[in-house]
């Protein structure tokens, strides 16, 4: 990919994203040959001034849109040269268009079109009288129309020439691309979403029943609202506008083309203009608005779904311990498997903890026997359906205290087991044995299990099958590779899944280094990476720095220093009269460098404090450690819960308008927005992250509508009148019914807001 800009494109982007064009430039032709974004902003930060992920990923999302505006331009170009009616200013003009809709408001006039009104009017002749009409002087209209009657050219009547000269001024006033430019920005500031359910459809449709008779202005209404009405609307439930009061627009277009006169010519214009917004504009303003507003739909809801992935891929990892995994169930019982430190899978069996008493017994003697066999540390236990009832068999049985038993969410463990990664890991296992396996390695390594997986299978998104795919598997596929290569792989141990979002590799070299490993053993060096097939050195580049070998003969291989600078490190080390070993393991070494005298032209020291700090810690996981958590016992059911209890959850899922918490009986509840802490709160994210640990207190238990509310404020019931009473008085001039309080808009995470400035 070619991600070669000229110099107005990078002080463009170095005003846009608040950086210095020398930054951009550096970071283009970095990208340009071949660097990711991970290795760019933790290898290369002297080049690039030290930008990190999020600019690097900026620079190159904005790159490829001006690389296509620049595309669309020469094709614009050579379209109008072609028709003869190119000149110095038009091309001016295309060269000038900032955004790919202002380019197309100036090619609209050039763009072939279809037959139209206009069309057919002109071929009966028409056109010098609109031309005349257009000029708005007082004339004899009639005079002047009468004298293109003519039913040879069919045009029979007076008013039928005039009908076809306000077509014909129809289309040139939709053409006018400052006039389009200020619809847009009409619609965009007074436009109203207005939906209403279909007849007949109320009860089909009772899902949507917030949205039968809604409206809210389009620029302050949310994501997760504007994504529910229109796939109300794709599901043939709703009827959705999003238009502003046609009044208003009428109003502005007359304040650009009518003259300040009063005659027939200036009535015949205004007949014009209106016919122009209601078949042209209007329809055309309302498919880029509802366009662009589904784009900043889109934009938020990707937001929310890559910060509960991250947030989830770096989930704290149990490490290499024997595990034995539940993969809960009542009529089929519990599959339950053993695995080695290393996640290797060692046995399997069928237990029935729920069933009559001599199955019972019989499940608990297996359990206790397994543990003691396979010398169990850790128990998972899958969080689905029986999974509490498991968990409470479980820790009935006396095991050893040292044993931690946990229960581990399983979102998505149905989706590996049935997947192409699940049998070429397990060809000979039952599905649900492989899911049960899922479960384990998930609390051993959440990441590297949960990269097998889909993202939009493992339940953190909002409305993800409803935004654009393209740009969401971008989004998660940056998310993933970003969590990666931020915590390191150990490469004798790990997937080809795993090795496919390391820099610079892919799911072909990942392969290839599965198989050398399996053919060679295990890798004694990074060095050794280089006899992989096709992994030349621009690969080993990209993927040195992230890749770990625990045991390697240079005590490097296992930290984040770079091999290209090894020559540097063992410098320092000899100038401190000691080895590599030493000086990792010696604080009182490292103090006595200087970093200062390290410093040239490709070193700096951003990258020399960070070899310093790696030194200390080589190879650290930047992972949180493992705390075991325990739902409360007695609470197993929505039955269980009364409001007011209070309860230890974890946040399963972030949204716009708040968090969702597994409080242990089957079904999350909702922390609102407004309940997420004593403060005003914009962003979910500023107080919850998913996996966190949280004390709720419950607000609702609605069963039949499996709703559960929840608070984590600390005294959610001392405002709750004063509360009420704030939300019924809450402005919402066009909002005309709403269940509960919802967050106008949550703060987009920094990629996102520079996404925004681009939109358009």
């Amino acid at each position: 990919m070619n991600f070669l800009i000229d110099m107005n494109y990078e002080v463009q982007i170095a005003a846009e994203l608040q950086i210095k064009p020398h930054q951009v430039d550096a970071t283009v032709k970095l990208l340009d040959e071949g660097g990711t974004v991970p290795f760019i902003s933790r290898y290369r930060k002297e080049a690039t001034g030290e930008l990190d992920e999020v600019q690097v990923a900026a620079i190159r999302d904005r790159v490829l849109q001006l690389r296509e505006l620049a595309k669309r331009k020469e094709a614009v170009l050579k379209s109008i040269e072609e028709q003869g009616k190119l000149t110095p200013e038009l091309k001016d003009k295309v060269n000038a268009a900032e955004t790919m809709s202002k380019l197309e408001d100036i090619y609209l006039p050039y763009k072939p079109k279809r037959r139209t009104k206009a069309t057919i009017a002109r071929e009966k002749g028409l056109e010098p009288l609109a031309e005349l009409v257009f000029e708005q002087k007082s004339i004899d209209l009639e005079a002047e129309a009468e004298k293109f009657v003519d039913a040879g050219k069919e045009v029979n009547s007076i008013e039928e020439a005039l009908q076809g000269a306000r077509d014909i001024m129809a289309e040139w006033i939709n053409e006018k691309a400052e006039l389009r430019e200020k619809m847009r920005k009409l619609f965009l500031e007074e436009g109203v979403f207005s939906s209403k359910v279909l007849p007949g459809k109320e009860q089909e449709a009772i899902k949507y029943k917030d949205y039968f008779d809604w409206s809210e202005p389009i620029k302050t209404a949310p994501s997760h609202r504007v994504l529910a009405m229109r796939r109300g609307e794709k599901e043939l439930f709703l009827m959705l506008d999003s238009v502003p009061e046609e009044a208003s627009a009428i109003c502005q277009i007359e304040k650009m083309i009518l003259a300040d006169a009063a005659n027939s010519s200036v009535e015949q214009v205004r007949l014009a203009i209106k016919d122009c917004y209601r078949r042209l504009l209007k329809p055309s303003m309302e498919t880029e608005v509802r366009l662009l507003t589904k784009r900043k739909a889109d934009e938020e809801a990707i937001k929310v779904f890559t910060e509960n992935l991250k947030q989830l891929l770096l989930g704290a990892p149990l490490g290499e311990k024997s595990v034995m995994a539940i993969d809960p169930g009542f009529r089929t019982g519990c599959k339950l498997v053993c695995l080695g430190p290393q996640g290797q899978f060692l046995h399997y069996e069928a237990i029935f903890p729920h069933e009559a008493n001599r199955r019972s017994q019989e499940a608990a003697m297996n359990v206790k026997g397994l543990v003691e066999k396979y010398a169990i540390e850790a128990i998972a236990i899958g969080n689905g359906t029986a999974g509490r009832e498991a968990e409470a068999f479980v820790k009935g049985l006396g095991l050893p205290k040292s044993v931690i038993i946990t229960m581990v969410n399983e979102s998505g463990a149905s989706i590996y087991s049935a997947s192409d990664v699940a049998r070429e890991e397990f060809p000979d296992l039952d599905l649900t044995v492989r899911g049960a396996v899922s479960i384990g390695r998930r609390l051993m390594d959440p990441l590297a299990e949960l990269v097998k997986i889909d993202p939009k299978s493992i339940g953190v998104g909002q409305y993800q099958h409803d935004v654009d795919q393209n740009a969401l598997k971008n989004a998660l596929d940056d998310t993933v590779m970003s969590a990666v290569n931020g915590v390191g792989v150990e490469v004798n141990t790990a997937s080809k899944q795993l090795l496919t979002y390391v820099s610079g590799l892919g799911p072909t070299l990942a392969q290839n280094i599965v198989e050398f490993r399996n053919e060679n053993g295990p890798f004694k060096s990074r060095s050794q990476l280089k006899k992989v097939p096709r992994l030349g050195d621009k690969a080993f580049e990209q993927a040195a720095g992230f890749l770990r070998i625990s045991k390697a003969k240079h005590p490097l291989d296992s930290s984040a220093v770079h091999p290209e600078r090894y020559a540097l490190v063992e410098q320092m080390a000899k100038d401190v009269n000691a080895s590599v070993s030493d000086l990792m393991s010696s604080e009182e070494l490292r103090n006595r460098i200087s970093l200062k005298n390290y410093v040239s032209e490709t070193v700096g020291l951003p990258t020399l404090q960070d070899i310093l700090e790696e030194l200390a810690k080589p190879g650290r996981d930047p992972r949180e450690s493992f705390e075991v958590f325990a739902f409360e016992e007695s609470v197993n059911s929505m039955a269980d819960l009364k409001v007011g209890m209070k309860l230890p959850g974890v946040v399963t899922n972030i949204t716009a308008f708040g968090a969702f918490v597994d409080v242990g009986v089957h079904q999350d509840g909702l922390v609102h927005l407004s309940h997420l802490a004593d403060r005003f709160v914009k962003d979910p994210n500023e107080i919850v992250s998913v996996n966190q640990k949280v004390q709720v207190t419950v607000m609702e238990v609605d069963i039949p509508r499996k709703r559960i509310g929840l608070s984590m404020k600390s005294d959610p019931f001392a405002e709750r009148g004063r509360d009420s009473k704030s939300r019924s008085a809450e402005k919402r001039p066009i909002a005309k019914k709403t269940q509960r309080q919802e967050s106008e808009g949550s703060m987009a995470d920094k990629l996102a807001a520079l996404r925004g400035k681009f939109s358009g």
